[in-house]
């Protein structure tokens, strides 16, 4: 079956959810996650009249050269694209919410709030963000397609391997060559596509900036910029390390993830499933991408997210702290996982609450007789 659409619903209803409590929702996430297209399904939902402004195309972006002109006397649902564009408009949209006319402004933009914190910092009160991903496995039904292909729709329904891979290829050289001057950022393409790749096989690693710097040519500062580039147009995801109080040496950096694994896969040159499956890099991929979807399922702030390493050697791949609990995750790519001494040292020393071994496969069974740490399979995550 050869699907070209799937109707993201949960998003939908954060939307309807946000406007509840704010005059205006923030959809931000990377380019050609589906924002668009949601905004879209949202407008047809819309009980009242519906206006949309695409902020990259001219006419549009013409048409608001005098926003308070342009929206003043417009009620309903107000849509706009790739606000990043146009940051001013976050005053004007201020001045609008507060007629109190019965209006939503629904904004859309591939830079994270902390990239244009600064500019919508006026609407404090009146803005609530959605943070939008590609899918994830709660949303498709082939995970291993997921895993290879990565969740950018374009790639992952594409009609063949091939197909998904060329239009990945070509999602990175845009990314570079347009998506990061468009949010006003002058860097090499050269210099950032160089650090992309190198980023790649730190991926699941402790990010080591003098390292990379040096292989480089430029400064540690130059490679953290670059590194702050990638996390808040949402292609990468630092993971800080737990400093519990406890006795022992602790690992303090942290460590890199790649949050699509299509694109990782993209600049590591593995082209489909099959090369991945004989790939040196297929564990720590697995680690990112089963990570991915579990810090999802969670629905986990990356403040509520952490690793914990000591220098002895004990470690945890993932630590969620929320709502008072504290769950501890090993990702493991094999069928036949087992309780190591890191595992029992972690789940002592951090006073977990549970601990979950996330392997692929379709059982979920204790590894303990006390049932204290379990096997959990991907699918599982799909149910949460």
């Amino acid at each position: 079956m050869s699907q070209t659409h799937i109707l993201r619903y949960s998003y939908l209803k954060e939307i309807h959810r946000s406007f509840q409590i704010t005059p205006v929702c923030a959809l931000v996430g990377p380019r050609q996650c589906g924002k668009t297209t949601l905004a879209k399904e949202f407008a047809k939902e819309y009980p009242n009249s519906v206006y949309f402004f695409d902020l990259e195309d001219d006419r549009d972006l013409a048409r608001l050269a005098d926003p308070l002109l342009a929206l003043s006397d417009l009620e309903g649902l107000i849509i706009i694209d790739e606000i990043h564009h146009c940051p001013d408009l976050f005053k004007t949209l201020r001045v609008l919410v507060d007629e109190k006319k019965k209006r939503h402004f629904l904004i859309l933009t591939k830079a994270s709030e902390n990239l244009f914190h600064q500019t919508s910092e006026s609407l404090a009160g009146r803005i609530t963000y959605i943070e939008m991903m590609p899918f994830s496995i709660q949303e498709i039904n082939d995970d291993n397609k997921l895993f290879s292909r990565g969740g950018f729709p374009a790639s992952y329904l594409a009609e063949s391997e091939e197909m998904s891979y060329e239009w990945r290829r070509s999602y990175v050289k845009t990314f570079l060559e347009r998506d990061i001057p468009s949010l006003g950022l002058k860097i090499s393409p050269q210099n950032i596509r160089r650090f992309w790749s190198m980023l790649a096989h730190y991926h699941a690693n402790i990010f080591n900036a003098s390292e990379i710097a040096r292989s480089l040519g430029v400064d540690p500062k130059t490679a953290e910029s670059y590194l702050n580039i990638l996390e808040h147009s949402f292609m990468v995801r630092p993971l800080y390390p737990w400093l519990a109080n406890i006795k022992k040496r602790q690992v303090k950096s942290f460590k890199i993830y790649f949050r699509d694994t299509g694109i990782l896969h993209t600049l590591l040159n593995i082209e489909n499933y099959e090369d991945l499956l004989n790939h040196p890099k297929i564990g720590a991929s697995w680690e990112g991408f089963a990570m991915e979807q579990v810090i999802h399922s969670h629905r986990a702030d990356p403040e509520d997210c952490f690793f914990w390493a000591t220098s002895n050697g004990a470690k945890l791949d993932l630590l969620i702290a929320k709502d008072g609990n504290k769950i501890g995750y090993e990702f493991k790519f094999t069928s036949k996982p087992t309780i190591t001494k890191s595992m029992r040292i972690a789940f002592k020393d951090l006073n977990l609450d549970r601990l979950n071994v996330v392997v692929p496969g379709s059982d979920c069974f204790p590894l303990s007789k006390d049932k204290e740490i379990s096997v959990k399979v991907l699918n599982y995550f799909a149910k949460e």
